[in-house]
């Protein structure tokens, strides 16, 4: 046995070592590489960032009743600012997930059902919400299943005449001044073409309908509704939609694919993908849902679309049972400087979260990539 861990670890250290002086010593962490562990979580954070386009990297992660968090790279463009346990990061569409708890919660407190006609709770009327008398449901709303547009406004000439690299500037703006009158507004002129609950359509609109439908329901702004349910119980004291409680000397800049410093994501967009955390306070949430004997977790994960045993969507959580029978649930975000990736294996109690802050075509997938191999190492020793 001893042998065999020697081995192991001689393997993967020459792995990491076949790295060149240059390369090593060109790498910025926290890392201090004293276990097995510690390599090979540097080797794959060092594969990460070999791309050039890449600023920094934050990982957590949860097991046997303990975390572990590593750092590297920076938080600023040609800067030495390693990050660290406080450095706040955007999370993209992992601020879905939290979204889809406050409906669970508002399930669990009776204040809805989770199949019911969303506009039970909107003001006005809204005869353009359903197709053929089949009409969109709050299930609809957390799994991408609505037929709702990706956003609103819903102006396609917003995406096609304007360049990509001026994008990211242009929708800020727009969304900067799109208040929640404008929204609604445009809701009533949205067309549903297809009966809700059976096509796939990724839509950040939903998730934002939901926002409103819960502020309703709970008489309070969203900010509020997450600190009185999520963020006040598991003292996740950095996380926030609001960008005037972030600590700005521990908010990390984000950065594209060519290295051009990206704007911060509009608040309005706070439900959809505008969530601020730290690697500690993701942890906190992750050990949070690995609880499924809670009334809400269990909720949360249960499956709104397709069939866990192949792929699933819950409560904006993606699911499936891998091939060793173990329930994986995980979700990843990007936004226009930030890329983010999160798992969580409940009847293993393990978790892993990974932050950076840079986007491109590829990083979410690689974060996953990380992800699944560590996962899998630690699963075997």
């Amino acid at each position: 046995m001893i042998q065999r861990y020697m081995l192991n670890f001689l393997l993967y250290i020459c792995g990491v070592t076949g790295m060149t002086q240059v390369e090593e010593k060109s790498i910025q962490r926290n890392n201090l590489l004293q276990t097995t562990m510690d390599s090979i979580i540097h080797k794959y954070a060092a594969e990460y960032l070999t791309n050039p386009s890449r600023v920094g990297l934050s990982l957590g992660i949860y097991h046997n009743k303990s975390t572990s968090t590593f750092h590297y790279g920076s938080t600023e463009k040609e800067q030495t600012v390693i990050p660290s346990n406080k450095t706040v990061y955007e999370i993209g569409s992992i601020s879905k997930t939290f979204t889809g708890t406050l409906l669970a919660q508002a399930v669990k407190d009776k204040k809805v059902k989770i199949d019911d006609d969303i506009r039970l709770y909107l003001d006005g009327s809204y005869p353009n919400l359903e197709y053929q008398g089949h009409p969109i449901r709050l299930s609809h709303l957390v799994s991408h299943i609505s037929g709702l547009p990706n956003f609103l406004p819903d102006d396609p000439d917003l995406f096609q005449k304007t360049s990509p690299d001026s994008l990211p500037f242009v929708l800020s703006r727009t969304l900067n001044n799109y208040s929640k009158k404008s929204f609604l507004d445009d809701l009533h002129k949205v067309k549903i073409d297809t009966i809700p609950g059976y096509k796939f359509r990724y839509s950040n609109s939903s998730p934002l309908i939901l926002k409103y439908i819960l502020e309703k329901i709970y008489q309070n702004n969203f900010d509020e509704i997450l600190q009185k349910f999520i963020y006040k119980d598991l003292k996740m004291k950095n996380t926030t939609s609001v960008f005037n409680k972030i600590n700005l000397k521990h908010l990390a800049k984000g950065y594209n694919s060519k290295g051009n410093l990206m704007p911060y994501i509009p608040e309005n967009l706070d439900a959809a993908g505008g969530l601020f955390s730290t690697i500690p306070d993701m942890l906190k949430y992750l050990k949070y849902h690995l609880n499924e004997n809670n009334e809400v977790i269990a909720l949360s994960h249960k499956a709104t679309m397709g069939d866990i045993k192949n792929y699933a969507i819950g409560l904006n959580w993606q699911e499936v049972i891998t091939t060793k029978g173990n329930k994986k649930i995980w979700q990843s975000g990007g936004t226009f400087g930030f890329s983010s990736y999160c798992v969580l294996y409940p009847d293993l109690d393990f978790a892993i979260i990974l932050l950076t802050n840079e986007a491109d075509n590829t990083a979410q997938t690689e974060l996953g990539q990380i992800a699944d191999k560590l996962f899998d190492y630690i699963n075997k020793h």
